[in-house]
């Protein structure tokens, strides 16, 4: 493996790829067998993707969860099968609503709602992927999740499309929320573009395009681009080790923890190197390695 290869790229994925094609272009790129991103983007979209790189792939975990922010682009009367602009047409029907009926359907989508995952998604049905079904020409019953869509809000009115800002947990379909609305509206909708704005703290203003990464590879300066990897648990408490500390951590042992300590926490050497997640364990008032990291 390449050296200094622990940490986090911010990348701005191009429209066209899958979040695997993204994957496989920097394990190739950077010449790195581990490599992994903490959550998937549709061919379609653009914008942020969370790519992990060597030990990081294993603090994906922290990342996966966290709130995105979407700009999306809807087009009413016509619904496709996939949800989207890449699916065939299924219905066309006449738009007849106004801006005033799209911002007063919003209201039903806010907050915490249920949505079923589309038949064209990688969710599975008895060990098969729903869109594996579907390309079969199958339709499954899909059990609802609930998903909390924290904002919601009509940024351009261009009929019969329009623009959304849209801040959600993780595992929301924002094709599954176009469709839903043109479905409310009674119009009909699919989505027409999507760009990821921001996973967690991971901005698209702060993302690399992958073709000046591309250009990194090739240059070999591609670790320019290389985040540190516990960005993945910036929440969590650092706590900075003594020696002896440190080295027992490392060796996966418990260490003392002080009085209040709980949940999780960053472990750090003398001299603030990364090397630990820690759990606190109240009753034996000790921290417990649970990832260790060869730094």
């Amino acid at each position: 493996m390449a050296a200094g290869a622990f940490g986090i790229l911010n990348v701005d994925k191009p429209g066209g790829l899958t979040s695997h094609d993204v994957v496989a272009r920097v394990r190739r790129g950077a010449g790195i067998r581990r490599v992994g991103h903490a959550g998937t983007l549709d061919p379609l979209a653009t914008g942020v993707l969370v790519v992990c790189m060597g030990q990081a792939t294993r603090l994906t975990e922290y990342l996966v969860d966290s709130m995105k922010v979407y700009r999306a682009r809807v087009v009413l009367g016509v619904t496709t099968d996939t949800y989207d602009a890449e699916g065939a047409t299924v219905a066309v029907r006449p738009v007849d609503v106004d801006c005033a009926a799209v911002e007063a359907a919003l209201d039903a989508f806010r907050g915490e709602v249920e949505q079923a995952p589309p038949m064209y998604s990688a969710v599975k049905h008895q060990g098969t992927p729903l869109y594996r079904l579907a390309r079969q020409g199958k339709e499954i019953e899909r059990e609802p999740r609930w998903v909390n869509i924290a904002s919601l809000a009509l940024s351009e009115w261009e009929p019969p499309a329009f623009t959304l800002e849209v801040t959600c947990s993780a595992g929301t379909y924002v094709r599954t929320l176009a469709h839903d609305l043109g479905q409310a509206l009674g119009t009909g909708a699919h989505l027409a573009g999507l760009r990821r704005l921001a996973s967690g703290q991971f901005r698209v203003e702060d993302a690399v395009s992958l073709e000046t990464l591309q250009a990194a590879f090739e240059a070999g300066s591609w670790r320019d681009y290389l985040l540190p990897a516990d960005l993945a648990l910036k929440d969590k408490p650092a706590v900075r080790l003594d020696g002896e500390s440190a080295k027992r951590i490392t060796n996966g042992r418990d260490v003392p923890a002080p009085l209040g300590a709980s949940g999780l926490a960053r472990a750090y050497t003398p001299d603030g190197r990364f090397v630990a997640v820690m759990q606190a364990d109240l009753g034996a008032g000790v921290w417990h390695p649970i990832k260790v990291f060869n730094t």
